[in-house]
């Protein structure tokens, strides 16, 4: 990773109290670093390293409640518009092709400059990759510095592990005991698969369609959240013995997407 300047890292100071370990998922962090949206609110879960994402309008209205009564969830704080404005700002300069520094200083003139900037670039794949690397290092550097200040010591995440295929001699009883971790390997390919196939659907689709795809993904993503976090409260709710007065868990995927 490249230096990164002193005024594009959050504020910071020294480390508060010990380090805590959690298997942050970096990929959810850095969409809940970027999306500052008013009405999208994100938050850390400090044991499993997931990250909830809330949509008003769209979640349980009660959710804001619920997490706030549970001490593992961390408020995530995005990367405000000024600053990722800037990051375009910076990033200009750097294109060596004039016609798109063109197209691209005309892009961030006035209200829309993200939808603009992100179209100009739509056309020039290498120019778009180093866009999406120069902004991903700079928002890693946001997470790290926001991490250090809550004494987040991210951890590698836990991984399924491909096992061999058990010998035909085992039982039938070994073979299924062996086949959830089987299952894990395939999973972990299917997924590879299925990011290549939408790197190439990312490809041939234009800005507006990408943007329907885009829509929907978020919302499959909130509603499989809302429906994640429903299901731990409901879990913890049943080990302490106890149900919050006056809360009514969801009992559905629909419930907990509306």
């Amino acid at each position: 990773m490249n230096s990164i300047n002193a005024g594009d890292r959050p504020g910071g100071g020294p480390t508060p109290g010990p380090l805590r370990d959690v298997p942050v998922d970096w990929e959810a962090l850095e969409d809940a670093f970027e999306n500052n949206a008013p009405e999208v609110h994100s938050y850390l879960h400090l044991t499993t390293g997931e990250v909830l994402r809330v949509v008003d309008g769209v979640a349980d209205p009660q959710m804001h409640v619920r997490i706030a009564a549970d001490g593992n969830y961390l408020r995530i704080d995005p990367v405000s518009s000024r600053e990722q404005y800037r990051w375009m700002e910076r990033f200009i300069p750097m294109v060596d092709e004039p016609e798109l520094r063109r197209k691209l200083t005309q892009a961030i003139d006035g209200k829309g400059a993200f939808r603009r900037f992100k179209d100009a670039l739509m056309t020039f794949a290498p120019d778009r990759e180093r866009w999406f690397a120069f902004r991903s290092e700079r928002l890693r550097a946001f997470m790290e510095a926001w991490l250090n200040a809550h004494a987040i010591a991210p951890v590698a995440r836990p991984v399924w592990a491909e096992v061999p295929p058990a010998p035909e001699s085992e039982t039938a009883v070994e073979a299924t005991e062996e086949a959830p971790r089987s299952q894990g390997g395939r999973r972990t390919r299917n997924a590879e698969t299925l990011r290549q196939q939408l790197k190439e659907v990312a490809e041939t689709v234009g800005p507006r369609d990408l943007e329907t795809i885009v829509a929907f993904a978020e919302f499959l993503k909130v509603r499989r959240a809302a429906r994640g976090f429903a299901h731990h409260h409901e879990h913890m709710m049943q080990e302490r013995g106890t149900q919050p007065s006056g809360t009514t868990l969801p009992k559905s995927e629909e419930e907990a997407s509306t």
